[in-house]
């Protein structure tokens, strides 16, 4: 496995999650485009909420988290229901010792957005 979204895949599966592949290659801008531009993965499991998983190396988690806050389309998934998770890959090991690939799984909530935005600090606005 060399890419962090196949290293996610092989992770959720392995947790019993079903996972699709929802980031889309487009060949014409040749760049890559996320599900409401964050969700690299859609995973689901038996009494779980469906997830998106944007999958990354450990060194760009804080600037996928930060732009994962910034989106719109993140609040709304959120209040939909869903869950968004974050997976940070890199190689880890005692020194001098075998190097193996590890995650930094973390969820993304609701309140996380809403301090970003201040919203959770603003004192209330009385009539």
């Amino acid at each position: 496995m060399s890419t962090p979204t196949a290293r996610s895949l092989a992770y959720l599966r392995e947790q019993g999650y079903a996972v699709a592949t929802v980031e889309r290659w487009l060949p014409y801008g040749n760049v890559r485009s996320d599900a409401f531009g964050f969700g690299d993965l859609l995973a689901c499991k038996v009494h779980e909420r469906i997830a998106l998983v944007q999958t990354t190396t450990a060194s760009n988690m804080m600037a996928r988290y930060h732009k994962i806050l910034s989106l719109p389309e993140a609040e709304t998934w959120l209040r939909a229901g869903g869950a968004i998770f974050l997976h940070g890959w890199a190689k880890r090991g005692a020194r001098g010792k075998r190097k193996l690939w590890g995650v930094d799984a973390r969820e993304i909530t609701l309140l996380e957005i809403l301090a970003q935005r201040d919203e959770l600090l603003a004192p209330a606005v009385l009539p």
